[in-house]
């Protein structure tokens, strides 16, 4: 009985020595498999970027053609892209063997605010992206009190209700063709600026209303037909419009 005990013993550490040998040796060659050529990267694709192109992105990123893909350190390199403030989200996806998909949420520039004689670029929640001398192809913003201003971070003004209305009445202007070249927002009543002298004046709230109903569009449209360019069209409650030929 003793002998037999023994023998069961011994074929019970041959066999766990020869799970252990058969392990180790699937360990070994899964990694020289994963280190091998096969995953170094060999392509790195962009999605949904706009205002960088693809080679920017991928320079930005620093991810290396030839680098392992499993040593690819996704959360570092999403937390460096996500310090360029034109990056809202940055996704990172391995797709085996050899490459690397970079997918980004881009902010979009809004609104040029005035400041110090140049111009802070912010998206429409108002986070500052930019800082430019030259005057953008976007709505221009004069009238505010700029406290602090820093990129990637939001701007912060002394009339920050003011600037949130008028966000938010650029954000009603996507859906319909309305473009206004300059906001003044120095009094409660704001100038919007369609023309350098054809002027829309109102509250933020109502300028919104009128955007989002279609009425402004509507007048706008008859200016246009009859070719009027100059003037001012003044907005009020109740979906009211009126409209003054002379320019201050």
């Amino acid at each position: 009985m003793t002998d037999k005990l023994r023998k069961k013993k011994k074929r019970k550490k041959k066999n766990y020595l020869l799970r252990l040998l058969v392990i180790i040796a699937i360990g070994v060659g899964l990694y020289f498999l994963i280190t091998s050529e096969l995953f170094d990267i060999d392509s790195v694709k962009i999605k949904n970027n706009n205002y960088y192109t693809v080679e920017q992105v991928k320079d930005k990123s620093g991810i290396k053609i030839g680098e392992n893909i499993f040593k690819l350190k996704k959360n570092e390199i999403k937390d460096k892209l996500l310090k360029d403030p034109y990056f809202a989200n940055v996704i990172i996806k391995r797709k085996l063997p050899a490459t690397v998909v970079v997918e980004v949420t881009e902010r979009t520039e809004k609104a040029a605010v005035i400041y110090n004689g140049a111009y802070i670029i912010i998206d429409s929640d108002g986070m500052v992206l930019r800082k430019a001398s030259a005057e953008p192809k976007i709505t221009v913003i004069q009238g505010l009190t700029v406290k602090k201003a820093k990129e990637g971070k939001p701007l912060e003004v002394e009339e920050n209700s003011i600037l949130a209305d008028t966000l938010r009445m650029l954000k009603s202007m996507e859906s319909s063709d309305l473009f206004f070249k300059k906001i003044d927002i120095s009094n409660v009543i704001i100038k919007a600026h369609i023309y350098d002298e054809l002027i829309c004046e109102g509250t933020p709230e109502n300028l919104s209303q009128n955007i989002k109903n279609g009425n402004l569009e509507t007048a706008l449209y008859e200016m246009y037909s009859k070719g009027i360019k100059r003037g001012i069209i003044k907005v009020g409650t109740d979906n009211y419009c009126s409209f003054d030929p002379n320019v201050e």
